[in-house]
């Protein structure tokens, strides 16, 4: 399935606070906090990141999903928000579809790990179904809004959130500003791997 995804995101200090807003807001809970395990493959030479493209496996409550996005360079509208063309489909092997991505030249460059809370709302104004899901990461907490522009600043404004504090930055990016400030040797936004560096004396 091939589709426009249009998403921003902003940080939240206390995510069971802003649930608990949700469902006077009209929000419906359609996955549960779970966990999430994100791979993404690209060449030794990084040639998918050069292009601002992203090849990435996902397992997120026992199911896998590939997907490849890129820019939708016919979208002028992309100063503020993050707007990327996705096509993604369920993957019944992600070991055997891992070795045939080895055998043409992509390896996993990236992995990042999070638990995800996803929240669904009927927009009448759009006449879509938009998404706000909550994602604990290794680095903080974040909330992704995805849906048409127009409902993403009506959500902002009944959320009290300041568009200021919004950002279209993915996760990789957000784990190498984080790593830069903290000075930390992990590789991937891994649980196991900010946990330990943090607690490594440098």
């Amino acid at each position: 399935m091939q589709s426009a995804e249009i998403e921003l995101k902003f940080p939240v200090a206390d995510p069971q606070a802003l649930q608990a807003q949700l469902p006077h807001l009209g929000f419906h809970l359609e996955t549960p906090r779970t966990f999430e395990h994100n791979t993404l493959f690209d060449t030794p030479n990084r040639d998918l990141r050069a292009k601002t493209q992203i090849l990435r496996l996902r397992e997120y409550g026992g199911i896998h999903i590939l997907t490849h996005k890129r820019i939708d360079h016919t979208n002028a509208d992309t100063s503020r928000y993050k707007i990327r063309i996705e096509t993604e489909t369920a993957v019944s092997d992600p070991h055997a579809l891992a070795e045939v991505f080895a055998q043409l030249g992509y390896t996993p460059a990236f992995i990042y790990e999070k638990y995800r809370t996803e929240w669904s709302i009927f927009d009448p104004a759009t006449n879509t179904t938009p998404h706000l899901v909550i994602d604990e990461t290794p680095i903080g907490n974040y909330v992704e809004l995805e849906g048409p522009t127009d409902w993403i600043d009506r959500t902002l404004a009944d959320l009290h959130v300041d568009p200021a504090t919004c950002l279209t930055d993915s996760y990789g990016k957000l784990f190498l500003d984080w790593k830069q400030r903290a000075g930390s040797p992990a590789e991937n936004l891994t649980f196991a791997e900010v946990s330990s560096s943090v607690l490594t004396p440098r």
